[in-house]
């Protein structure tokens, strides 16, 4: 928490939270995946909600229980690291508990929140273990929830150690818990706890004796702003991306359908491979970010994506494999390409990189690996770079803890540079996109200036 005389949140309360039955698992290995992590901050997301139509105290007994009930589904988030004396390192399933934290901000608004053009301040003040480094879950909780009471909502934010969950792992951890909350009787996505994957390895990650540190400066001036992508713009602009490869058929031959403003429908037939809705927006802020850069032509820049494993390998893990499963997968373009070639071309870059990324690939990622076992280089080291993470896939607004799904999801101040891009669902569903950008004041002032970027934007 930030110091009194700067606060916007106080806190009321702190306390532990166990599992309400005892842990059988036995010990889980970190992966190729999750070591890696060691070194970033604690995941921190979190969702906005009406003020529940009962008294908060209520509510917080209520999370508190519910709390409890879903750690016995979830036993390593109550657990903390062990080094054995190989260097090897394991999340005990010890059922040593999770911090829960109640604070009040009543003079804070939901509008005060979603109004306004950038996101302020006071929203990472939801969060709590604020830039707490993953290393440092050998000797605190690996999960933190944190309740904040404002004037007319409730913000209910996480904390989970980078090393024990990716985003696929804590939203199914986040929905399983508000449906806990709101009393639904059978859970059915149970995860899988299993360690017996090409991601598990002898390999050992030589760490230093106080922990890594975070690979990027953590006080560098940014803003952060959400850009909110409908339905419609987001199908205009994959229709825009697919142009050069389209074939217009006012017949009977649909291959694909795109909806105009005037509810005319156009057919659409594809001669190559079509670039996806989610690469066409990449591809969009990647030109508009270069452009606002002004970079020489001659600057490579770097477009990362990270991508989940569970699908690609082969056997296919389980969906609900719990721990990370995900890898990178960096594009290299020169400014000068970025900006010379069309969206088009920009998007199949892109596109060529995601679709090579399967077995073969990851195994080849995680070979590499163990021939160089390091941390997560995260960060922008050379001023050029865009990381995009999480997803849009992600059921972030599939949380109902028994009075409605969330107004707005947000995150906390946990792994942000200049150039940090992270995907969200837009609220009203149905393929709409929200964009979480960090970047240099500089920087955002020429995207928001940018045309071909702000004409797909539609809210904020």
């Amino acid at each position: 928490m930030p110091s009194a005389a700067a606060a916007h949140v106080t806190l009321l309360s702190k306390c532990t939270i166990f599992p309400s039955e005892k842990s059988s698992l036995p010990h889980l290995k970190l992966s190729v995946s999750d070591l890696p992590m060691l070194s970033v901050h604690y995941i921190q997301k979190g969702c906005l909600f009406t003020r529940p139509p009962f008294p908060i105290p209520q509510l917080i007994s209520l999370l508190k229980l519910s709390l409890s009930q879903t750690l016995t589904r979830f036993p390593p988030l109550a657990g903390r690291f062990v080094t054995d004396l190989n260097d090897y390192v394991y999340i005990t399933c010890n059922d040593d508990g999770v911090d829960f934290v109640h604070a009040t901000a009543t003079h804070i608004f939901i509008r005060d929140i979603i109004g306004s053009i950038d996101v302020p301040d006071h929203v990472k003040e939801f969060f709590p273990l604020d830039r707490t480094v993953s290393y440092r879950g050998h000797f605190i909780p690996l999960l933190a929830v944190q309740v904040t009471e404002l004037a007319d909502g409730v913000f209910i934010g996480c904390a989970v150690n980078h090393s024990v969950t990716d985003g696929t792992s804590f939203w199914n951890f986040f929905n399983t818990f508000a449906e806990v909350s709101r009393g639904v009787k059978r859970i059915v996505r149970q995860p899988d706890f299993t360690r017996n994957s090409v991601l598990i390895s002898n390999s050992v990650l030589k760490l230093p004796a106080d922990g890594p540190k975070v690979t990027f400066a953590g006080d560098a001036p940014l803003r952060e702003r959400i850009f909110s992508f409908s339905r419609e713009s987001i199908q205009r602009l994959k229709a825009k991306t697919n142009n050069q490869k389209l074939k217009f058929d006012g017949e009977i031959n649909i291959v694909k359908l795109m909806e105009k403003q005037n509810n005319d429908h156009l057919k659409i037939k594809t001669e190559s491979a079509e670039i996806s809705s989610f690469q066409s927006l990449c591809a969009l802020l990647w030109r508009a970010v270069t452009r606002a850069r002004k970079f020489p032509a001659s600057k490579m820049t770097t477009f990362r994506m990270a991508v989940n494993c569970r699908h690609r390998l082969q056997p296919k893990l389980n969906p609900l494999y719990f721990g990370n499963a995900i890898q990178s997968i960096p594009t290299y373009v020169s400014a000068g390409d970025v900006l010379s070639h069309d969206l088009h071309w920009c998007a199949e870059q892109l596109n060529k990189n995601v679709k090579a990324h399967d077995d073969v690939m990851v195994r080849k990622f995680v070979e590499d690996w163990e021939k160089d076992p390091r941390c997560f280089p995260l960060g922008n080291f050379d001023g050029a770079m865009l990381t995009m993470g999480s997803s849009p896939r992600f059921p972030m607004y599939e949380n109902d803890f028994g009075w409605g799904r969330p107004i707005a999801v947000r995150s906390g101040r946990a792994n942000k540079f200049d150039g940090k891009i992270s995907a969200f669902p837009g609220r009203k569903g149905g393929g709409s996109v929200d964009l979480e950008v960090i970047l240099s004041p500089e920087t955002m002032e020429g995207l928001e200036s940018d045309t071909e970027f702000m004409e797909y934007v539609t809210g904020f």
